[in-house]
């Protein structure tokens, strides 16, 4: 790309890679979203994705701590906010229950022990890779090439829904306490993203700063797609799961766990 491709040029460039290449695409949301997972398989997912939640606040921080215009940190530290949440003392007051929060009532309803999940042992090393590999991209690139990153939020409002529809079609899991936290990013993904959407037509105001900013999105896109295919690979076929890493109750140690 040589020109400089106008808004509207822009944001359609931006939303074809969702098109393209967001993770609901993937061959193990399609089994998840259509109940072909068995119990074991969920958790795995689960399991992993918290690792993901937990450092999304991480990246956030320390995009703020880059950001010199306060108005800008301002607005941004809702999105800590939204998955921290705001302590026990107002956390009786269910909108503000925080996204981390959110998913362990998901785990728990997996069954899966919240020592177990917290203490992040289990992890596959391809999930902590990818996320940390998220989080070091946001804390050395430009201000708006981090935000650029976060437009995945375009696309995450239909995944949602699909997996709420999904789980409540195919799991015993699904209650109001696990869906919890795809129901509230139904109306906090829509908010992140008008802002952060137009921060970055605002702002990439040169062919350069466009091509960095798709870039940062199609990388953002690459991690998640990544996760997905560590999943695939260690709890669906081969079905190799590395040392170390969660085994469940429903499936057969592979040869790398022996």
């Amino acid at each position: 790309m040589t020109s400089l491709l106008s808004r509207e040029g822009l944001e359609r460039e931006l939303r074809a890679i969702g098109e393209r290449q967001y993770h609901d695409l993937h061959p193990f949301h399609r089994l998840l979203h259509g109940g072909k997972l068995k119990r074991g398989q969920v958790q795995a997912w689960a399991l992993n994705r918290f690792y993901y939640q937990v450092c999304i606040p991480k990246k956030d921080l320390a995009l703020m701590a880059r950001m010199d215009d306060p108005a800008l940190r301002r607005i941004w530290i809702q999105r800590v906010l939204d998955h921290d949440g705001f302590g026990e003392s107002r956390e009786r007051e269910e909108g503000k229950v925080g996204g981390i929060e959110r998913w362990l009532r998901l785990t728990d309803g997996l069954g899966l022990d919240r020592d177990t999940v917290t203490s992040l042992r289990g992890i596959l090393p391809a999930t902590r890779y990818a996320v940390d590999s998220y989080v070091n991209f946001v804390s050395s690139k430009s201000t708006l090439e981090a935000v650029a990153s976060s437009l995945t939020e375009l696309f995450a409002p239909a995944i949602h829904r699909e997996r709420i529809a999904g789980f409540e079609a195919y799991y015993a899991f699904a209650n109001d306490a696990t869906l919890s936290y795809f129901r509230k990013r139904l109306d906090e993904a829509p908010r992140d993203v008008e802002f952060g959407l137009e921060y970055v037509l605002d702002n990439a105001r040169t062919p350069e700063q466009q091509q960095q900013v798709i870039a940062a999105l199609r990388h953002k896109a690459e991690l998640l797609w990544a996760q997905l295919d560590a999943l695939h690979h260690a709890y669906v076929s081969p079905g190799l799961i590395p040392p170390g890493a969660f085994v469940p109750d429903d499936m057969e140690p592979s040869v790398y766990t022996r």
